[in-house]
């Protein structure tokens, strides 16, 4: 244990003088089903070499959205980003730049987090969005938080076209929180309607925008139910893309916006690193986590930014603060400003264009083989597709063929009946007409 400076006596110690009888105690809260019962099964050391070689055989195992025709989306889609994007940020000033704690050294951080800002709040429609969060599920994972403490009550109710994985995390939250969750079944088919259930201990409502099965509505009249029973509307947003042709979230009378920014200037990475998005209204700007840089002028009258509200336990008293994510991601969230910066408006637009034209042409295609059924009225890119067969083994023999046909939504929901046949299916601007014929091509065979 060359590598641990803690001895036996040391660890004794510490345990002691925080009150716990074992290593163990520390993690009596982690269920047990998620705490290994040994160490991992893994050679004790081998040399660099080895480990390269090691590593590259587990790599060769995946088959990448780059190497294959992919539909894959489900909270994680393919784009292109510009080469200007990842030259920017690997410039040394922005690349080893850290926490603006000084202003009068990080006016570039602090600028182009204030553009960002800008940016975000003009997607969303809202009235200010702060400095960018880890990713879209903490992000609501938060507001639902701030909801809370904005409105005193201690119940949100989650829409069944949210993505799961958000519901989850925010369900962690609420655990050890204390507020109560009502989680409502999968809906598959856009018809779930919330307005009833909304009650006078409602904290806020939580719906997806196109919800996680890809439908898209009109959240107005839901948004007026939740402002006449007191209750926020938090709107939260997978595919950020999708603004660039829907009517923003703001518009419709939300009162918290969250996002996932990953298909904005952020390659999917296998999952991260990403960047939460996080607007609001200007009324409850002070119960938002996270910080927030403002424009000011220095002594000598010159245009500069500062950190104007930074309500986190690393700036104020542990007690006061609204949030305990330490930081926001600053890389990702430059890599989402340079290559929005580069769309434009107009180029965003017809980039949202492209995607939607796509899914439709991919919903055509589809639509005429036997045993697929469109459950969609309406799309941007993304949509649910009803098979005659469970949708996790066609999934897998799609691979084989070398094609990532979707996601089976079953893999999101294990434990609900009625879903095991359903494909989530997304087309970006990067799906060629050859891909949509090699997967219309696929499940023929398949599907026989």
């Amino acid at each position: 244990m060359r590598y641990l400076p803690l001895t036996a006596s040391d660890r004794r110690a510490m345990l002691a003088k925080i009150g716990v009888a074992s290593i163990d105690d520390l993690y009596q809260d982690v269920p047990k089903r998620a705490r290994l019962d040994g160490p991992v099964d893994l050679p004790r050391f081998q040399g660099e070499l080895e480990v390269e070689r090691a590593i590259g055989d587990f790599a060769q195992a995946n088959l990448g959205t780059s190497a294959a025709p992919s539909f894959l989306g489900g909270g994680a889609y393919r784009h292109h980003v510009p080469a200007a994007v990842d030259h920017l940020i690997q410039r040394g000033e922005f690349l080893t730049s850290y926490t603006p704690y000084q202003p009068e050294v990080t006016q570039g951080t602090l600028q182009y987090l204030f553009e960002f800002q800008t940016q975000v709040a003009l997607l969303t429609g809202m009235d200010v969005a702060n400095a960018s969060m880890y990713d879209g599920a903490t992000a609501l994972a938060e507001a639902v938080m701030m909801a809370n403490r904005v409105t005193r009550r201690g119940r949100a109710l989650l829409s069944g076209g949210l993505h799961p994985h958000y519901a989850e995390i925010t369900a962690t939250h609420a655990h050890f929180l204390g507020f109560t969750l009502d989680r409502r079944a999968a809906d598959p088919t856009g018809t779930e309607d919330l307005i009833p259930l909304i009650d006078d201990q409602t904290a806020c409502v939580v719906v997806q925008y196109p919800s996680f099965f890809g439908h898209v509505r009109d959240l107005a009249p839901l948004a007026e139910a939740c402002r006449k029973s007191g209750a926020l509307l938090i709107v939260a947003v997978a595919e950020i893309v999708s603004l660039g042709a829907l009517e923003p979230p703001g518009a419709m009378g939300a009162d918290i916006v969250t996002a996932e920014g990953q298909s904005i200037g952020n390659s999917l990475g296998f999952g991260g690193p990403y960047v939460g998005l996080f607007a609001t209204r200007e009324k409850h700007v002070r119960q938002m986590p996270g910080r927030l840089v403002g424009e000011t002028k220095d002594a000598d009258g010159r245009r500069g930014w500062v950190l104007t509200l930074s309500t986190r336990e690393q700036h104020i008293r542990r007690e006061k603060a609204t949030s305990n994510i330490c930081t926001n991601s600053g890389l990702c969230a430059l890599a989402f400003t340079i290559h929005l910066t580069l769309l434009g408006e107009a180029g965003l637009a017809r980039l949202a264009a492209l995607n939607h034209a796509a899914a439709m042409k991919l919903a055509d295609k589809l639509a005429g083989i036997p045993g697929i059924e469109l459950l969609n009225k309406s799309f941007f890119n993304e949509f649910t597709v009803r098979l005659s067969k469970p949708a996790a083994p066609v999934a897998e023999a799609l691979a084989k063929r070398g094609i990532l046909g979707g996601i089976p939504v079953s893999r999101f929901y294990p434990k609900e009946k009625g879903l095991a046949n359903l494909l989530l299916l997304a087309a970006t601007e990067t799906n060629t007409d050859a891909d949509m014929d090699a997967l219309a091509g696929a499940l023929k065979e398949v599907l026989q």
